[in-house]
């Protein structure tokens, strides 16, 4: 049985407009899931390390015990995370040998780093959220998923925008109407 011929492409785009080959849309959208999966993973350090730099900042440690108040799990699910963000080099247990289990949790440089660029974005999101006339309680929910979600290009776009210096958003810095016509002498 003699295969069907496909039908040839009718693109109107110029040949030299694409000068590299496009994607085929499924692995583009394979592309995009590999992006998702990889920030998912990639979420749960964010949002502890996060968490032990706001507690740490606000109660002068983080706990385990704080930590799943906080995050809305059970302890032995901290634990876990923990140990596993100790093992990635992002934290470490902090305070006096012995008693381990009751030692406070402690940020590394590189989880200080980290926790320090989720806050900026996450302010950043926040910003662009409220700018857009999203009310402060949603917004500040929204911006929890959407902080680890985007890319570096869209976080600076959105901040720019928050900021007011987008081009596209710039508020005129004076008026530019015509004056009248002076009078001829």
């Amino acid at each position: 049985m003699p295969t069907p011929k496909r039908p040839k492409s009718r693109s109107s785009t110029p040949p030299d407009a694409h000068p590299v080959a496009p994607a085929s849309p499924a692995s583009a959208q394979s592309a995009r899931f590999r992006r998702t999966r990889q920030a998912h993973i990639s979420e749960s350090a964010e949002d502890y390390c996060e968490a032990v730099a706001n507690l740490t900042a606000e109660c002068g440690q983080a706990r385990i015990r704080d930590l799943a108040a906080m995050m809305g799990v059970t302890h032995v699910t901290v634990s876990r995370i923990i140990t596993r963000l100790t093992t990635q080099g992002l934290v470490a247990r902090g305070g006096v040998e012995g008693l381990r289990a009751h030692r406070p949790v402690v940020l590394t440089a590189r989880g200080n780093a980290l926790a320090c660029r989720v806050e900026e974005r996450h302010k950043t999101v926040l910003a662009f959220l409220l700018a857009l006339g999203v009310p402060q309680q949603q917004a500040e929910f929204d911006a929890e998923g959407i902080e680890h979600h985007v890319s570096e290009a869209t976080i600076a776009a959105m901040h720019a925008f928050a900021a007011g210096t987008h081009p596209a958003f710039r508020a005129p810095a004076t008026s530019k109407r015509p004056s009248a016509p002076k009078p001829a002498r």
